[in-house]
């Protein structure tokens, strides 16, 4: 066990490093400055079909002048935006070229497990994997991020993630924005710890073990508090939590309203009028804002303290949290392009989640212990005595936990323990029936594969892909150091 000294000593330590990190990008990179780089655009219509991912290392420059080793998709850091169609076949050759092994996870897609791109995907040094996703879901957005067993967090952090845009002709036909880069946005937001040379500081031991590992740095598409020109009209942004641990409240400083119009699996019955916004790490929403004013705006998050649930010892961690910030600012121009100016008042139709269908109720505790400050960090598991676990046992890669029959619904009552946990399941798009025994939210309301528990929940799932004993589906904790460390199960359908 670490000792309150030695715990105090290295929360201190951690603190002060990542408010040097945060004086170092006052310093180096005035607020609003650095335009907001829009990722490249890969359409696999355009591309007959088939698109091609480099895993590879790059140089990018987090603080102005100084390029630092990162890890990107095709990209010197983070990956291009893959857009993709309904009813079409994609062929995607994930090549690595990086001196460990890796895999490349189709975070959202509804894809057979063989296919979903998890642990039991690895690509090694020098080789490439080529799987064909036929894309039969509705319009959303979803996005791939790296994926290796026990190396997942440092891996993302270093900068293998990307967006994926699902089309069916649902934006179109309802006439929201859809002109890329100009009046639709990919934000990926992320934070980061910087040291003095403005590298990338990574750890997945101490503090970061337990709590995830937080920076005071926020960044959006690679950039630190970036601006983006915007039309005097709605304009669209997709947003993606892609922070290993950190939970964003997303507002803006003036107060404005904007309305979320879909979540991770696609759009919601009607626009939801809000004026913040939590989401969780592997979440997604869309919104639209309203820049018809004139007015720059600029998009902020409050701290996020949700470290422990706890009192005693472990109320200390709340010093982890990440603080508040400036994220970007939107200046408004004149634009040739059309503008949208018309929010609609209805989207689609979803049907209520009906819990009477579901042949079977499961329980899953997400366990945090008292020994997870150990040494033993989290390469390879997490060493004796340890206690990331779901339902009391760590993660095994060649044990199945749960066996769902395909075709079939089931309600799975999810249970947090000491902090709050983002949960996510592979190969579902699942609704939720309770947050905490209450009704969720109506932004919360439509297809999710992500939730943010912070207290008990009960989300009812319907099993359409096949999963394998070989080739099983994941379900984890999103904070990506807890899913490293044994915070993840596994299931197949039968």
């Amino acid at each position: 066990m670490l000792t309150r000294r030695a715990f105090l000593s290295t929360s201190a330590g951690v603190v002060a490093a990542t408010a040097l990190s945060h004086r170092w990008a006052l310093a180096y990179g005035p607020p609003f400055e650095t335009p907001l780089p829009i990722p490249e655009m890969m359409d696999a219509r355009e591309k007959g079909g088939a698109l091609t991912l480099t895993a590879a290392r790059g140089r990018h420059a987090f603080l102005a002048g100084m390029p630092t080793d990162t890890y990107g998709f095709s990209a010197p850091y983070l990956g291009p935006v893959l857009r993709v169609r309904r009813g079409e076949d994609v062929e995607i050759t994930v090549e690595n070229r990086l001196a460990m092994a890796t895999s490349c996870h189709w975070h959202g897609l509804l894809v057979p497990a063989a296919l979903d791109g998890g642990p039991h995907r690895p690509i090694s040094p020098g080789h490439a994997w080529r799987p064909v996703l036929k894309i039969d879901q509705p319009e959303t957005t979803a996005w791939f991020h790296a994926h290796p067993h026990t190396d997942t967090g440092r891996q993302v952090y270093m900068g293998l993630a990307g967006l994926i845009i699902v089309e069916d002709g649902t934006g179109e036909r309802l006439g929201l924005p859809r002109n890329y880069g100009v009046d639709d946005f990919p934000l990926i937001l992320q934070d980061r710890q910087l040291d003095k040379n403005g590298a990338l500081v990574y750890r997945a031991s101490g503090p970061s073990r337990m709590t995830g590992m937080r920076g005071e740095t926020i960044i959006v598409n690679g950039a630190i508090t970036p601006f983006v020109n915007v039309p005097p009209s709605l304009v669209r942004l997709r947003i993606l939590n892609a922070a290993n641990a950190r939970t964003f409240d997303l507002r803006f400083a003036d107060g404005r309203s904007f309305q979320v119009i879909a979540s991770d699996g696609g759009y919601l019955s009607a626009p939801v009028a809000m004026t913040a916004l939590t989401i969780a790490p592997g979440e997604r929403f869309e919104v639209l804002v309203d820049f018809a004013d004139g007015k720059p705006a600029v998009l902020e998050s409050g701290a996020d303290n949700r470290t422990m649930m706890g009192g005693g010892m472990m109320a200390m961690m709340g010093m982890m949290g990440s603080p508040a910030g400036s994220i970007m600012r939107f200046d408004v121009r004149p634009s040739n392009a059309p503008s949208v100016n018309v929010i609609p008042k209805a989207l689609v139709a979803l049907t209520e989640p009906d819990a009477s269908k579901a042949v079977q109720r499961r329980r899953f505790a997400l366990d945090m212990g008292p020994d997870m400050m150990g040494r033993g960090g989290m390469r390879g598991g997490m060493g004796a005595g340890a206690s990331l676990g779901i339902n009391g046992r760590p993660f095994a890669m060649d044990r199945i936990d749960a066996t769902p029959k395909l075709g079939t619904s089931e309600i799975w009552e999810v249970v947090p323990s000491m902090m709050a946990h983002p949960f996510h399941v592979h190969g579902v798009i699942f609704r939720v029936l309770s947050l905490g025994g209450r009704t969720p939210p109506a932004h919360l309301a439509g297809g999710k594969d992500t939730v943010l528990l912070e207290g008990p929940a009960e989300l009812l799932l319907n099993f359409e892909q096949p999963a394998t004993a070989d080739s099983p589906f994941m379900f984890h904790c999103h904070i990506l150091e807890h899913e490293d460390g044994g915070l993840m199960a596994q299931y197949r359908t039968t």
